[in-house]
């Protein structure tokens, strides 16, 4: 069983700064990548930011230069810092985790989500 723990999320005002986190847990053998999403109300989800297990980034056009993700490879753990935040940054944010588990001495390759965490910048 894996899982992923979501924290950080918060209401703040525009131009301010919240660090999101998530750690995860489980039957690990390694973890390929790991990624933040979002999605607004009425909208798809959205990547936002991505680290992979070399530690090669990319971001949404939206954020570049306002967030920062990174990660914590001892603890499994992967942050986005986020910072100017705007309105239009208002979400629900989700961890995804591209992770090989061991189940039964076997290695299987999936992809795993956190249960969301509510950011919000009033306008």
């Amino acid at each position: 069983q894996v899982q992923l723990v979501e924290s950080g999320g918060g209401s703040v005002q525009a131009g301010g700064f919240l660090r999101l986190s998530c750690a995860a847990s489980g039957s690990i053998f390694s973890i390929n990548a790991m990624a933040w999403y979002r999605q607004a109300p009425g909208k798809q989800r959205e990547l936002v930011a991505r680290v992979t297990s070399g530690g090669s980034t990319n971001y949404a056009e939206s954020v570049k230069g306002r967030f920062t993700i990174s990660r914590d490879n001892a603890e499994n753990t992967v942050y986005l810092q986020m910072n100017s935040l705007k309105p239009e940054d208002t979400a629900v944010y989700y961890c995804n985790a591209d992770l090989t588990v061991v189940v039964a001495s076997t290695r299987f390759r999936n992809d795993y989500w956190g249960q969301g965490t509510q950011v919000t910048v009033p306008s």
